[in-house]
C-alpha cells in the first residue's frame, strides 16, 4: 500500500505544479490569449482524466495495473522533460512579449506542435496511471472480510491525504520554484518528482499483489445486450426463477463474458425488476432442441444485473460533472483573478504566486482528513453501523451541496474587487480569494473520495481499474463542460458594444462575477438532481447482509461485487 501512496503523491505533485499554474505559461509564454489558455488548460485536464478510461481497460483486460502504471509512468516522464527542454530554450518560443500591453503573436507551428506533443504525452502517462494507482492499492485487501473491509475505507481516505500532500507541496514549493527560477527550473523538479514515484512503485514489487489481467472487460456487457436485442420481441417469464441462471448454487461453475469462472469466486446476484428488457437476454429458447444456446443469445441472470448495476451508476456519475466544472475555474480563472490582486505577504519583496491560492484547501486537508477518519468516522459508525461512518451516496450528496458556496464566496470577492479597482482604485489582497478554495478543499474531500469508494464497491469481476477510470471521467466531462461553457457565454452575452462576459484579457473589462453566479446556479440545481438519482438508486438485493432500502436518506451502505479471483489468488509481481 505504501509504494502506490509514495506514487500517488509524488505524481500528483508533478502534474499539479504544471496544471495549476500551466494557465501562466500558456499566457506569458507561448501567448495565447486569456479565454484559449483556459481553455488550452481544462483541455488538457479533461483529457488526463478522459484517457483514464484507456489505462483502466488495458489494466483489467491485458496488463494488470502494476505494468500499466510503470508503462505510462516513463511516459509521463518524458512529457515532462520535453516541457522542460521547451521552457529552457528561447528558440522553442516566440519572442518576449507583455500581453497585457501588446498586441503578442501566439505560438505557432513547430513550437506549438513541440509544447503540445510534451503536454498530451503528460496527458497520457498520467491519465493511464491515475484509475490503477487507487485499484492496485485497495486490492491489497479482501473486500470479503468484514475487518479488511475498514481497512479498505481508510485505504481510501489515506490515498486522499497522499494526494493532498502532493498537491500541498505542488502548490507551494514547487510553483514557488516556477514563479522565482523559471518555469524550465519548474518543469524539471515535476520530471524529478515524477522519477521518484516511479521509484516507489518499483520498491513496491516484491511485497504488493497484481491482479492478472481477465481478457476483454467489455466482453460480457455486449453478450447482455446483444442476446437482450435478439429476444427483444420474447415476453419476460412473470416468475423470475424461469430465466436462465437464477438458481446456480454455490460453489457451480458458470461461464462468464466467455471465460469460465467459479461461483465461489464470484456473488451470483438475484433478480431485479429494474430495466427489465435486460432479462429477454436469460429466456431460453424452447423449440425442442437440446443444443446449448451461444452465450451471445443466452446470459445468466448474475451477467443481466451486472449490466444493469452499471447502468444504474451513470445518473450518479453524471451528477459529479457540473462539480468538476466548478473545479475548472479554481484552476483557470481564479489563478488569474489572483494574478491581478496585492499578491505581497509582510513584505513588499516576498510576493505569494497566485496559483498557491490553491494550496489553501490542501493545506486544511491535510489536518481534516486524519481527524475525518480518526473522529468523525468511529462516532459515525456507532450511530449508523457503517464501516465507512456513513455511505459513499451521503459522502458524495455532502459535498455537491457545499461545492455551491465555493461559487457563491468567489461571485462575490469578484465584484468587491472589480468594484476596488475601477471605482477605488485600490487592489485587494489576494487573500480574498481564499474562501473560495476552502470551501471548494472540504466539498472535495467529501465529494471525490465518496465517489471513487462507491464506484469501486460496486465494480465488477475483473473491472476495478475501468470502473475507478470512470470516476475520473467526472473531471475530464467537468473540464470540457467548462470549456463550452466559456465559449456558449461568450457568444450568448456578447453584443455590438462588448464581447461577451470573458472575451476580454483584462479581467476588470469581464464580467467573471456573472460567471460564477451562473456556475452557482447550476451547482444547486444539479444537487437537487442528484438528490432525485440518488433515491432512485438501489443495491442488489445479494450484495448486502441486511435488508436493502432504496431512499437516500436511509440505508445505502451495503456489501459490492466480489472480484472474480480474491486477493489471495492474485499473482505476486515475481
Amino acid at each position: 500500500m505504501y509504494d502506490v501512496s509514495g506514487l500517488q503523491a509524488f505524481e500528483i505533485m508533478a502534474i499539479a505544479a504544471v496544471g495549476n499554474n500551466l494557465i501562466t505559461y500558456v499566457f506569458n509564454e507561448m501567448h495565447f490569449s486569456l479565454s484559449k489558455s483556459a481553455n488550452i488548460v481544462t483541455n488538457f485536464i479533461g483529457t488526463v482524466f478522459l484517457l483514464s478510461l484507456v489505462g483502466g481497460f488495458l489494466s483489467d483486460s491485458y496488463l494488470g495495473s502494476f505494468w500499466t502504471m510503470l508503462i505510462f509512468g516513463f511516459v509521463e516522464l518524458s512529457g515532462f522533460i520535453l516541457l522542460s527542454v521547451q521552457a529552457h530554450l528561447p528558440q522553442l518560443r516566440p519572442p518576449q512579449c507583455n500581453m497585457l500591453e501588446q498586441q503578442c503573436s501566439p505560438a505557432k507551428g513547430f513550437k506549438a506542435l513541440i509544447f503540445f506533443m510534451a503536454l498530451y504525452l503528460v496527458a497520457l502517462g498520467s491519465g493511464c496511471l491515475k484509475p490503477n494507482i487507487i485499484s492496485h492499492g485497495a486490492d491489497q485487501f479482501r473486500k470479503d472480510d468484514h475487518k479488511q473491509s475498514k481497512k479498505l475505507s481508510t485505504f481510501f481516505n489515506a490515498a486522499y491525504f497522499a494526494f493532498s500532500v502532493g498537491e500541498l507541496i505542488a502548490l507551494t514549493l514547487l510553483v514557488w520554484i516556477q514563479t522565482r527560477s523559471g518555469m524550465d527550473v519548474g518543469f524539471g523538479v515535476s520530471a524529478a518528482a515524477m522519477a521518484m514515484g516511479l521509484i516507489s512503485l518499483i520498491s513496491g514489487t516484491l511485497v504488493c499483489r497484481n491482479k492478472r489481467p481477465q481478457g476483454s472487460i467489455f466482453t460480457p456487457i455486449a453478450q447482455v445486450l446483444v442476446a437482450a436485442f435478439t429476444k427483444r420481441k420474447q415476453i419476460c417469464p412473470s416468475n423470475s426463477d424461469m430465466l436462465h441462471g437464477s438458481r446456480i448454487s454455490t460453489g457451480a461453475s458458470h461461464t462468464v463474458g466467455g471465460t469460465f469462472a467459479s461461483a465461489s469466486n464470484t456473488i451470483n446476484l438475484i433478480h431485479t425488476d429494474n430495466f427489465r428488457f435486460l432479462d429477454k437476454a436469460c429466456i431460453k429458447i424452447q423449440d425442442g432442441s437440446q443444443l446449448n444456446e451461444s452465450p451471445w443469445r443466452l446470459c445468466t441472470v448474475s451477467q443481466v444485473e451486472q449490466v444493469k448495476i452499471i447502468i444504474s451508476v451513470i445518473p450518479i456519475f453524471a451528477c459529479t460533472i457540473i462539480f468538476n466544472t466548478i473545479l475548472a475555474q479554481l484552476q483557470t480563472f481564479s489563478v488569474q483573478q489572483g494574478s491581478v490582486m496585492d499578491t505581497r505577504l509582510i513584505t513588499k519583496s516576498f510576493q505569494i504566486p497566485p496559483a498557491s491560492l490553491q494550496a489553501i484547501p490542501y493545506l486544511m486537508l491535510i489536518f481534516v482528513v486524519p481527524l475525518y477518519e480518526t473522529v468523525f468516522v468511529p462516532l459515525a459508525r456507532k450511530i449508523t453501523g457503517k464501516d465507512a461512518g456513513i455511505t459513499p451516496l451521503h459522502r458524495i450528496g455532502i459535498g455537491l451541496f457545499v461545492v455551491t458556496f465555493s461559487m457563491v464566496a468567489a461571485a462575490l470577492v469578484e465584484k468587491k474587487r472589480r468594484f476596488a479597482a475601477l471605482e477605488s482604485k485600490n487592489t485587494l489582497s489576494i487573500f480574498w480569494i481564499a474562501p473560495q478554495f476552502l470551501i471548494f478543499g472540504l466539498s472535495e474531500m467529501f465529494t471525490a473520495v465518496g465517489l471513487i469508494e462507491f464506484f469501486y464497491k460496486q465494480s465488477l469481476a475483473g473491472m476495478q481499474s475501468f470502473l475507478t477510470a470512470m470516476t475520473y471521467c467526472s473531471y475530464s466531462f467537468g473540464f470540457y463542460l467548462s470549456s463550452l461553457l466559456v465559449s456558449l457565454v461568450n457568444k450568448i452575452t456578447s453584443n455590438s458594444s462588448s464581447g461577451g462576459w470573458l472575451s476580454d484579457n483584462d479581467l476588470n473589462k469581464d464580467r467573471l462575477d456573472f460567471f460564477y453566479w451562473l456556475l452557482a446556479a447550476l451547482s444547486i440545481i444539479n444537487f437537487f438532481n442528484y438528490l432525485f438519482w440518488s433515491r432512485w438508486y438501489s443495491y442488489n438485493p445479494s450484495l448486502s447482509p441486511t435488508p436493502v432500502h432504496d431512499s437516500y436518506g436511509e440505508d445505502l451502505d451495503h456489501n459490492f461485487i466480489s472480484s472474480s479471483k480474491h486477493i489471495g489468488a492474485d499473482n505476486i509481481i515475481p
